[in-house]
């Protein structure tokens, strides 16, 4: 089974009917969580915060004028959703201010607060989470000027808040993923074969602009441009460093290594991947046996780091931890793991970045939470027997899903080059 690209209306009914579940389900399980009586999502028309474009309905392009969405916890444990706004938002909000009743959209916001009398009001601010630090500084100080007190102290960052919304998946949408990734696998593959490769013709930014057109023919989009790179056998004598040996321009060689990576977008989800590709040289009928061993050695990385995750612990523990036990068996780790949905590079818990491999401050201290979709991104450097040792990097990247025990391949992984003509 192939996945179905919908036209544009059933694609905005989708997206909303999964925005209407994930209202209803997420928003009072994490309030309750963390404890959040009043969560406030505050922004203007085309300065929007990341949290309001994920709320509104499909149809919405933008927020309209000033949109302020109200979240109360009330005593039953239930949640009241109200929007301060000219104009309603369908029926996923209740409006909450008639402006010929009240002209101003500050009063009656605080109105609104003083009758549910809230202990804290959530705002979206952060020094870890771009996601999370939505609210402008103009409306934060528009605000907390028409707060009156006791109100106007009880504003708190409710970032743990925005980044558990945009991190945790409903079951529809993890139902969805596995088709999604498999149409992923299936663009990569295509690109790194002879179909589109011709030796000592094509190039990286052929390859790169091939992956563009081919996404955008299937009526989808990309949340990056795609990325493509040479490896490539030095000379005897010549200087054999990766900074010598990796290109990020130029044309496929017979012989040569190639490295793409590629992330699609559709339905407000993304996948993010990293594959390799080997253009047999003429009298070449299968890959060299030192670069699938290789890979090996990075499909063992990610062994360790998969078996590595749990609930609660953080993305600097699973990368500690990560790291000990490669560097113990022998394999050059570089581990650079990050959370996938809503956005490419997601909101949640970090596991390293190319250039932090002993920690990331901040969201690396994060926890790590069930019901989440993973990249699970890092590469592996080994020497290549068949290149008289020359070392050459083994980056991949697979996407993955966490049940709260478990972190498995939404549609398998590489494990093997692919084979080019």
């Amino acid at each position: 089974m192939s996945l179905q690209i919908l036209p544009l209306r059933d694609r905005a009914r989708r997206v909303d009917d999964w925005t209407r579940t994930r209202l209803d389900r997420l928003i009072p399980a994490l309030m309750q969580r963390e404890q959040v009586p009043m969560w406030l999502v505050i922004c203007r028309e085309y300065n929007e915060d990341p949290i309001v474009r994920t709320m509104l309905p499909a149809t919405w392009l933008s927020a309209r004028r000033r949109t302020i969405l109200m979240f109360f916890q009330t005593e039953g444990g239930s949640v009241e959703r109200l929007v301060v706004a000219r104009y309603g938002v369908d029926d996923l909000f209740e409006p909450a201010w008639d402006p010929e009743t009240q002209p101003d959209q500050w009063a009656r916001l605080a109105q609104l607060i003083e009758e549910r009398a809230p202990s804290s009001i959530a705002v979206n601010l952060s020094t870890e989470f771009a996601h999370a630090d939505g609210i402008s500084a103009s409306e934060l100080k528009l605000l907390q000027q028409s707060l009156p007190e006791p109100y106007s102290d009880r504003i708190v960052p409710g970032d743990r808040l925005a980044v558990g919304w945009l991190e945790t998946r409903i079951d529809e949408e993890v139902a969805f993923y596995p088709e999604f990734c498999r149409l992923g696998h299936k663009v990569i593959t295509e690109g790194l074969s002879r179909d589109v490769i011709l030796p000592g013709q094509t190039t990286t930014e052929d390859l790169q602009w091939w992956y563009r057109e081919k996404i955008h023919s299937l009526g989808l989009e990309t949340w990056f441009h795609p990325s493509a790179s040479i490896q490539r056998r030095v000379e005897s004598g010549d200087d054999k460093s990766l900074l010598q040996t990796m290109r990020s321009s130029g044309t496929f060689e017979r012989g040569d290594i190639i490295h793409v990576d590629v992330g699609l977008s559709y339905l407000g989800l993304n996948t993010d991947n990293q594959h390799l590709g080997y253009v047999l040289h003429e009298s070449e009928t299968t890959v060299p046996a030192g670069m699938n061993a290789a890979m090996a050695q990075a499909n063992r990385l990610q062994d360790i780091v998969c078996s590595e995750f749990a609930t609660g612990r953080t993305g600097n523990e699973v990368l500690a931890r990560s790291r000990k036990r490669s560097l113990a068996e022998g394999i050059e780790p570089s581990i650079y793991c990050h959370p996938l949905g809503t956005h490419g590079h997601a909101a949640g818990s970090t596991i390293g970045l190319w250039d932090q491999q002993d920690g990331v401050k901040g969201s690396g201290d994060y926890a790590i939470f069930p019901q989440t979709v993973w990249s699970v991104e890092l590469n592996v450097r080994a020497p290549l027997p068949e290149w008289n040792g020359q070392h050459v990097l083994i980056p991949l990247e697979e996407d993955a899903f966490f049940d709260g025990d478990r972190l498995e391949y939404i549609d398998g992984r590489q494990t093997e080059f692919l084979a080019i003509s």
